[in-house]
């Protein structure tokens, strides 16, 4: 054939060629068919803005008399020292906002249990924030406050991060105090962290902003470095109790004021005269110390995605349940909207694979939410977990611990299918496998729940009790053993079996009382509240969220090889 005259395309040496990668997922919104974007958007709209309300409620702190108050002392509030010592223009990536939301109303309303907890840049390092609002009953400790505060240990200790304690806290909450004093996880928690922290070289700064009385005087001792400011006092018996106890009168600043630390007992390391100094002193403190930066993961260029991350509040109904694809939301968040799907054709209710977000490698576990059919005909349900999906969900988690990459999970889960083709197909053996390998994982996990996380379900996507690095809802999130429809038939069908002659209306009532019961329980208000999610984000956040949380748990320094014991195949 002669080559001049050959079809053949050449190119020139340098040419670049423009190829769509085959990795490329996502269709446009306009192009999806059967669901009612608008309305879904519309009621996701109302629901987000219904959580921003709550929230604003929250940001109130303890009330404007008690800011007043606050500010009349030259002292300023919680939420203001955490915004003067964070970077300007940084975000503060909060956790635990809804604690003790409508928990303990008999005494008043508890905004954000009394405390604030979050993660921060000060000059330019990741640091872990606790600060005592003292606003909110003066800062004392219920038992979600320290839950809380043991949290942002948590975090600290499982990402190499410093912590900053800015202590202004009357103490334990005396009415409550069998809720915090004695258990194992109870008040003396801290202190062991406190000392465990030491020990592994993660550095604590403490500084004394007010009240730092009883036992809580021993944290800012334990701490690496410890500040108090004027006005601030640290005791382990106030004057009253000095008075009653030994007889001996003396006021709080001559027994454990500013200068008391700072100039006779030594205790202080630094003493400054107002909020803002005291907060000055935390960033030099800072700017001094040299952190290893032994990453466990790298961060690539960020790239975007192809579609717009404002499309995900369109796909499904926040209401109730709905069929939708994953792979569009997934599009929504991912670099490049490239996700490369492991084992694609097999166990299809689970959707695996690897993917960049913000430039870190990742590895995503999340539900189809479509109904979907086998290689045999058979029609798996969306939201179920199968055996084939447990089975190639373990070995991808195994694999992505082999090849150290962090870990997301998207909930929207009924649970593991049931019955007796189920069980005679081994479910359990399968559900089981499933549960270890997330148990034994060692890589960093991020969990999500976007709408239902019910059951099991909850277990085998990296609930609470598998210890994510951080667990996020949407407000479409609803959280429980079983759907509160579900739960109604089955738990007034006992209850009318044990009723003589129950009319149409008992039986109504009774539904209804069930139901409700459940759907208040299943809210992600209420698991914020005990802390069983660590927030309630913005769907809309969702990409920026889970890069924030990974530009986090990147600071880890090592992560452990991973050993699954024996597991049944």
């Amino acid at each position: 054939m002669n080559k001049e005259n050959s079809n053949t395309t050449k190119l020139d040496p340098g040419q670049k060629v423009n190829k769509v990668s085959k990795d490329k997922i996502g269709t446009p919104k306009d192009t999806w068919n059967n669901i009612s974007t608008s309305d879904n958007e519309s009621r996701f709209i109302d629901l987000i803005n219904e959580i921003n309300d709550n929230v604003n409620n929250i940001y109130r702190c303890g009330g404007e008399l008690a800011i007043e108050k606050q500010h009349s002392k030259g002292k300023m509030t919680a939420r203001e020292r955490v915004k003067y010592l964070i970077d300007k223009g940084s975000f503060f990536n909060e956790i635990g906002r809804f604690a003790a939301y409508e928990m303990y109303e008999e005494y008043g309303n508890i905004s954000a249990a009394g405390v604030i907890v979050g993660i921060g840049d000060i000059n330019s390092k990741k640091c872990v924030i606790v600060a005592n609002d003292a606003t909110v009953k003066a800062g004392a400790y219920f038992e979600v406050t320290l839950k809380k505060t043991l949290r942002a240990q948590q975090i600290a200790i499982e990402n190499n991060l410093p912590i900053v304690y800015l202590v202004d806290s009357a103490g334990v909450f005396l009415p409550l105090q069998d809720q915090v004093f004695p258990d194992e996880g109870h008040f003396g928690k801290i202190f062991y962290n406190n000392a465990r922290m030491s020990a592994k070289g993660i550095t604590q700064i403490a500084c004394v902003m007010g009240p730092c009385v009883a036992g809580g005087a021993y944290l800012p001792v334990m701490c690496d470095k410890y500040i108090i400011v004027k006005g601030g006092n640290m005791f382990l018996a106030g004057p009253a109790l000095v008075k009653a106890a030994i007889g001996q009168n003396i006021d709080a600043e001559t027994l454990g004021g500013a200068v008391t630390h700072s100039s006779i007992s030594g205790t202080a390391d630094y003493n400054e005269d107002d909020d803002i100094s005291g907060l000055d002193r935390i960033k030099s403190i800072l700017a001094h110390i040299n952190f290893e930066n032994n990453y466990v993961i790298e961060k690539n260029e960020s790239h975007e995605p192809d579609y717009e991350i404002n499309d995900i509040i369109s796909l499904f109904s926040p209401d109730s349940p709905s069929s939708y694809n994953m792979i569009e939301l997934i599009s929504r968040i991912v670099d490049k909207s490239e996700f490369v799907e492991y084992k694609k054709d097999y166990g299809k209710t689970l959707i695996c694979g690897t993917a960049k977000i913000g430039g870190y490698n990742i590895g995503i576990v999340a539900n189809q939410k479509n109904n979907v059919k086998t290689k045999l005909n058979e029609i798996q349900m969306g939201g179920v977990i199968y055996s084939d999906s447990a089975d190639k969900a373990a070995r991808f988690i195994m694999n992505c611990n082999q090849d150290k990459v962090p870990l997301l999970f998207l909930h929207d889960v009924n649970g593991f299918m049931v019955g007796k083709d189920a069980e005679w197909g081994g479910i359990a053996k399968d559900g089981a496998k499933l549960v270890n390998v997330i148990s034994n994982s060692t890589v960093p996990k991020i969990s999500i729940i976007l709408g239902g996380s019910y059951g099991a379900g909850n277990y085998a996507m990296s609930g609470r009790a598998y210890r994510p690095r951080f667990l996020y809802a949407w407000p479409s999130a609803k959280i429980a053993v079983m759907g509160g429809d579900s739960a109604a038939k089955t738990l007034s069908a006992i209850k009318l079996s044990k009723m003589n002659n129950a009319t149409e209306e008992d039986k109504e009532k009774i539904y209804n009382q069930i139901k409700n019961k459940y759907t208040k329980q299943s809210d992600p208000r209420y698991a914020a509240a005990r802390l069983w999610i660590d927030e309630i984000i913005n769907p809309l956040d969702t990409r920026k969220i889970i890069i924030e949380s990974l530009d986090i748990v990147k600071n880890e320094g090592e992560i452990k090889k991973a050993t699954y014991g024996a597991i049944q195949v």
